[in-house]
Order: C-alpha cells, then structure tokens, then sequence
C-alpha cells in the first residue's frame, strides 16, 4: 500500500465534495489536523474511519486503500467482514481501557482509604496496621500492575510463564 497514494486520493476525494478539512474532520469526529496528516501521508484513518469515508464518498473500500479508482465495486459480504473486523478491534480495545481502568481505581481508592486511615485517631492494634499496611500494598501493587498491563509486560509476562508451564501447545 502506498501512504502518498493513499493520502493524494483522499485529498481528491475531500476536494470533489468541495469541503474543507475542518469540515471533514467534523464528519468524521477527529481534529483538522488529523485529516491534514491523512491528506499528507504521515499518518492514516483507522479502519471503521476507513470503511465511513467509503460509504461517505461513494467508493469502494479497496479504492481508497490502493488510492486510486477502479471500475468494480466491492462486494457486500466482504463490506461487511471489514466492518466485523473494526468491531472486533474495537471491542478489544474497550476491554483494555476497562482493563486498565479498573487497576487504577482499585490503586487510587486503597491510597485515599490509607490517607483516611493516616488522618484517624485510631488505637494503635494489630488489626490497625494490618489495615493500614493492606490498603498502602494494595493501592501501589494495583497501581504498578496497571502500568504492567498498559505497557504491555504483564502479557509478556503470562506468555512466558504459559511457555514454561507447556501450555502453549
């Protein structure tokens, strides 16, 4: 695939409709400088973006990707399988966020209920610091596992383990 190709015929295509970047970027839901790295190559739409922008200027999916026009139009059954595969990407990445959110919830909640517990005037047990300790371990392990799974070792992590174990078979 051709970037320069790709972002020329996008361009033509914003052009033919006689819109200016800002107002595709408003169709399209992204900022006037995306559009204006699209029209220039260094960077390209997502793919749901993608299969809009066909539906929106009335050309083929595989045009816009081979960033010229062709005679044929693409059928519905892999418009569609294109669509699917924008939802699955999509989807995966909604359980990322939720993912990565849920570690820093947990983290933040356990280090204001460690703050809350600093700030009371509690008889000092076993059963105080262990509270006190518990809410401090969890909030900064919570937190160090979320920067885990958002960089990406935490899954490094579990594949080796699963290779060690023999569970990769």
């Amino acid at each position: 695939m051709d970037q320069t190709k790709v972002a020329a015929f996008i361009k033509g295509l914003r052009n033919e409709k006689k819109l200016t970047q800002e107002e595709l970027a408003e169709k399209f839901n992204v900022s006037r400088r995306t559009v204006s790295r699209w029209e220039t190559g260094s960077n390209l739409p997502d793919i749901d973006i993608l299969i809009e922008m066909s539906d929106f200027f009335d050309v083929d999916l595989r045009e816009i990707l081979d960033g010229e026009r062709k005679a044929e139009k693409m059928n519905q059954e892999v418009k569609e399988t294109a669509i699917k595969v924008a939802e699955y990407s999509n989807e995966g990445e909604r359980r990322h966020a939720k993912v990565m959110i849920a570690f820093f919830i947990i983290g933040i909640l356990c280090l204001c209920g460690h703050a809350a517990l600093e700030f009371a005037e509690m008889e000092e047990t076993f059963w105080a610091g262990f509270l006190d300790g518990s809410t401090l371990g969890v909030g900064i392990g919570s937190m160090i596992l979320g920067l885990f799974y958002v960089s990406g070792v935490l899954a490094k992590v579990m594949s080796a383990k699963r290779r060690m174990l023999g569970m990769d078979r």
